[in-house]
């Protein structure tokens, strides 16, 4: 049977999206609309683009097009093959589970003040935006579409305008967002300066060399790692994302990030041209340095939704790692390791996509449900909201790398490529590799004790506040959405050699090299390197572990063990436990935070009041904000006010300053 033709199914979602968009623009008079007809388009929307990157990935070859918009001497190009036809599938996969999540998720909305022409308009345009960059063929199509997909999130993030908070992280994000567009366009400009045009075509055709070729890699670097949060970049994403919408934030850390990756790869991997070692050292080293970051700084947060953000910096930086191990690999010759590198990140991309997005509208739902993102409030959400409850537990699992869930896979083949390091000639480059790797293992047990920290607190033990233990059960559709990702998330930790024989024709035709070693042995069995090297197999873990699963379940109904009599404990005459002897998240972190306290700015305080009694403060900010931002801000501030001295009413004095201006001008062109 024939496949479809992927690139009709492309424009098919990027119209869907924008039709989703402009009926939402008549949910001023009729809030419904949105429910009925905004999200569901925004649905089919993200399955046209699964079904056309599903087609791209098995299509020999890829599908191009000329459209005849944007300037005259200047079409739009666009280009369908196998590396934007997986990050299609990434799109449209997690958008499909958010369209039938935000059916529910909006009900919420429809008799509030919040504007939702707003909400429904700028997420299918934001959508649209997203795809149009992961199809744009040229440089020109590709920055007006990821300037579309700034803006449009940038409305997003600001959709609860009403509070200063929000509005805060909506300027930061958009001042963030323009920096990076500005480092990305002057990426493209340094190419196109040798090529003579924007489109990719030529581009891939003229291979840079020496400082240029590494002044286009640092410029690509910064405007594509600014957009993925990498430390020391990272500030504004704990900041907007919280801000928006539950399923907003769900595409925009699950999503979003991911565009900024496809963008890297893009650039790095397939139009600069062969790469320098040097560049694989760099992205290790911020790689490494935002995973151990990230997840440090989500560990001692409170906020459920901050928790996730700075979790989305730390997975960011794994996926970097392993583009980092590419990069360096591929530089010294050895193109097996370099491909197998490049699939490693590319399954824990898609990896994040699923888990990150499963657990944004997990936290959605307990919004909705309690109107609570504190998790010192939470505790016992299991036995009012047990559907949440469970697929919170399996995206945990699967973001702390536990098997047989699909974060272990991509994570345990990082490991196997760093484990490679002996090949390398360099005595340096092999010592590097497994500090990394170390680093990586310490993410590792942080990542676990995260999300213990974070499924414990809100969803065992009592409730610790009154409207937490009055919650509200989760509508039917938002159940729905979050059950497809989770049902993803162990599709693909149980069936992974089908997820790289998917994969494969990534690395051959970006690198001329495949990985089908990695499946040699059949769907049984995963040998990234080799079967004498090492060996996974999911199946197999699955099947252990549902044995187990029936035998305590046989013993607690039928064993010995379900003849027990069962009652209370004798306590020694005291009271019986409540919600205030139970630990809190902050005191879970507490011994992690006295190890790594150097990395926090802390502030403690405990204030006596009038009655006697004691408050405790804790504050923890994230260091970057006074070594990187603040200095910026402030020399800005102080330049502005040096500025606003021109300003001193008298027309004689503007006009001697356009005088000056004009001679110089006229002295610099003559």
């Amino acid at each position: 049977m024939t496949p479809p033709d992927p690139l009709p199914l492309a424009g098919l979602a990027i119209a869907l999206a924008l039709l989703s968009a402009l009926v939402s623009l008549a949910t001023a008079r009729r809030p419904a609309l949105l429910r009925i007809l905004g999200m569901p388009l925004l649905a089919a929307a993200g399955g046209a683009a699964l079904a056309s990157g599903g087609a791209a990935l098995v299509a020999d070859g890829a599908a191009t097009a000329e459209l005849p918009l944007g300037l005259p001497w200047l079409p739009w190009h666009l280009r369908l093959d196998a590396l934007a036809g997986l990050f299609l599938i990434l799109i449209g996969g997690v958008t499909t589970a958010v369209g039938v999540y935000g059916i529910g998720y909006v009900r919420g909305l429809e008799h509030g003040r919040d504007p939702l022409p707003v909400l429904g308009g700028f997420t299918g345009l934001f959508l649209a935006g997203m795809l149009l960059v992961v199809l744009a063929d040229d440089a020109f199509v590709f920055m007006i579409a990821w300037e579309t997909m700034s803006l449009a999130s940038y409305f997003l993030v600001a959709f609860h305008h009403e509070q200063p908070a929000n509005r805060r992280a909506a300027f930061l994000y958009l001042l963030m967002a323009h920096l990076s567009g500005l480092a990305i366009l002057l990426g493209f400009g340094v190419l196109a300066a040798f090529a003579g045009s924007f489109d990719f075509a030529a581009l891939r055709a003229t291979a840079l060399a020496g400082p240029w070729a590494s002044l286009a890699f640092a410029l690509a670097l910064l405007g594509f790692g600014l957009k993925a949060g990498l430390v020391p970049l990272h500030a504004w994403l704990p900041e907007a994302h919280p801000a928006a919408p539950s399923h907003v934030s769900a595409l925009m850390s699950a999503v979003m990030l991911k565009v900024a990756v496809y963008g890297f790869i893009r650039f790095v991997f397939d139009l600069l041209g062969p790469p320098q070692w040097q560049w694989g050292v760099v992205v290790l080293a911020l790689g490494s340095g935002s995973a151990l970051m990230g997840i440090l700084y989500a560990l001692v947060q409170t906020d459920l939704k901050r928790l996730l953000a700075y979790s989305s910096v730390e997975n960011l930086g794994v996926i970097f790692v392993a583009l980092g191990l590419a990069l360096l690999f591929l530089a010294t010759g050895h193109a097996l390791p370099g491909a197998l590198a490049l699939v490693a990140a590319l399954y824990h991309t898609l990896n994040h996509a699923l888990f990150k997005g499963l657990l944004f509208l997990g936290a959605g739902a307990i919004l909705h449900g309690t109107h609570e993102r504190d998790l010192e409030q939470m505790g016992g959400l299991l036995r009012r909201m047990p559907w949440t409850g469970w697929f919170f537990l399996i995206g945990s699992l699967s973001i702390a790398a536990l098997p047989p869930f699909n974060g272990f896979v991509s994570e345990w083949l990082t490991f196997q490529v760093a484990l490679q390091a002996w090949q390398l000639d360099s005595g340096v480059l092999r010592s590097l590799i497994p500090i990394v790797a170390a680093v990586l293992a310490l993410t590792a047990a942080l990542v676990a004790a995260c999300f213990v920290k974070a499924f414990g607190t809100a969803f065992l033990g009592q409730a610790r506040s009154r409207h937490v233990r009055r919650a509200r059960p989760t509508p039917l559709s938002m159940r729905i959405g979050q059950g497809l990702l989770a049902l993803a998330c162990l599709a693909l930790g149980v069936l992974p050699t089908g997820v790289i024989a998917l994969l494969e024709p990534i690395p051959r035709e970006l690198l001329g090299q495949g990985v089908a070693q990695a499946t040699a042995l059949g769907w049984l069995w995963l040998t990234p390197v080799s079967p004498a090297a090492a060996s996974y197999s999911a199946p197999l873990v699955l099947l252990v572990l549902a044995v187990l699963v029936a035998v305590v379940f046989w013993s607690r109904q039928w064993g010995a063990v379900g003849r027990l009599r069962r009652c209370d404990p004798w306590d020694c005459g005291f009271a019986p436990p409540s919600a205030r002897m139970q630990y809190g998240a902050t005191a879970f972190a507490q011994p992690l935070r006295r190890v790594f306290g150097l990395l926090f700015r802390v502030e403690e305080t405990v204030e006596t009041l009038e009655d006697g009694r004691r408050r405790y403060r804790l504050a923890i900010a994230d260091r970057a904000w006074g070594l990187l931002y603040l200095p910026v801000a402030r020399a800005v501030e102080t330049a502005a006010r040096r500025v606003t001295r021109l300003q001193s009413g008298n027309v004689r004095v503007y006009l001697g300053w356009t005088l000056a201006t004009l001679l110089v001008l006229l002295w610099l062109i003559s």
